[in-house]
């Protein structure tokens, strides 16, 4: 295969249109794609709403499918393949039903394709009930730039991210407040049961958190459920703030840019930090990070989870609990997860006369 000269100017269309944090994920590989072909016209296409994810990448296009009402069905498929204009390669980075039929619409105009191996049969092995094969999986950045390399570019093995603080927007700046010693965010939530650390248990660690002196906490997540859990939280403690609701998307990343630290479960939150190079602590239940979607560039020792004949069970953490009480997570001690962070920031919570102490 010849290899694409790094003067090209072609037209390259991206497409992944979920999760948050696998859409997370395509940016730090745009950006090392951008910077070896500063010429190539991309044009990722992904909901609206996730495009702040892509700031670091450079000069871009993005295309924002209506799959609620144009661009839905097989009729809305055929407008989406009339509608996003022709391109002389498509990286396929979902491989799922729509974008296979949008592809093959776009082969028909001539373009070159390629999709992202998903490595579904290791994936399966890793999460049997049964004889699980616990390796190390290839991982979802190096499965993405897999697919750029298979369409003929010299695509290296992609930078880690660096440590970025970005401005904060006049919203941005009213809600965080003051600047404290300590900014922790703690995203207690995620899509599926599996990857979620009981709340009541969560609780119990923000409040601790929020005992870390001169410290501020922020409660990520989105959701009513979520929105009214991170509110009753925040009016425990004075330092405690919800950011569900109060602030979009690209400020949430501007908030986080500024953060010492984030709590998060196997979740978008995991990737957002990761874009912006802050370290995570991480609390695993039914997933593994195994399975190839740890956060780029994250301190594996930073990771939470015990180790369980059944885990992981689940890739995404949607399959139901094999013990049906999701000990995976429930026997995770919330004093493990204050510790891990209180020995990140080198701190210790204040004894029983109110006294901190550095470690």
């Amino acid at each position: 295969m010849d290899q694409i000269p790094h003067s090209a100017s072609l037209r390259l269309l991206v497409i992944r249109l979920s999760a948050m944090g696998d859409v997370a994920m395509v940016a730090p590989v745009l950006a090392a794609l951008r910077k070896n072909y500063p010429n190539l016209q991309i044009t990722m296409l992904t909901p609206k709403f996730l495009q702040p994810f892509f700031r670091e990448v450079g000069e871009m296009h993005f295309f924002s499918p209506d799959l609620k009402n144009r661009h839905k069905g097989i009729r809305g498929l055929l407008r989406l393949g009339r509608d996003i204009g022709r391109f002389d390669m498509v990286a396929d980075l979902h491989d799922v039903l729509r974008s296979k039929g949008l592809c093959k619409l776009l082969r028909w105009e001539g373009a070159k394709i390629e999709r992202i191996d998903k490595g579904r049969a290791e994936k399966k092995a890793l999460t049997a009930p049964k004889d699980k094969i616990k390796v190390q999986l290839k991982t979802t950045i190096e499965r993405y730039r897999d697919v750029f390399v298979r369409l003929g570019f010299d695509l290296p093995q992609i930078p880690l991210p660096q440590r970025i603080h970005y401005p904060m927007s006049p919203e941005t700046r009213s809600l965080a407040g003051e600047r404290n010693r300590f900014w922790l965010g703690v995203s207690p939530f995620a899509q599926h049961e599996g990857k979620i650390y009981p709340p009541q248990m969560m609780r119990e660690v923000i409040l601790r958190l929020a005992d870390i002196p001169d410290s501020r906490i922020f409660i990520f997540g989105g959701g009513a459920s979520e929105k009214q859990f991170a509110e009753e939280t925040a009016t425990l403690k004075e330092n405690i703030v919800s950011a569900i609701g109060q602030i979009k998307l690209g400020q949430e990343m501007e908030l986080i840019s500024n953060l010492d630290l984030m709590v998060s479960m196997d979740s978008s939150a995991l990737h957002m930090s990761s874009l912006v190079g802050l370290p995570v602590v991480s609390v695993w239940g039914a997933t593994h990070p195994f399975a190839g979607f740890y956060g780029f560039g994250q301190d594996p020792k930073l990771a939470v989870q015990i180790d369980l004949a059944c885990r992981p069970c689940s890739v995404y953490g949607n399959k139901p609990c094999l013990t049906g009480d999701y000990r995976c997570m429930t026997s995770i001690d919330p004093n493990r997860i204050v510790e891990k962070v209180c020995d990140f920031l080198h701190v210790s919570l204040p004894d029983k006369d109110g006294v901190g102490s550095e470690k």
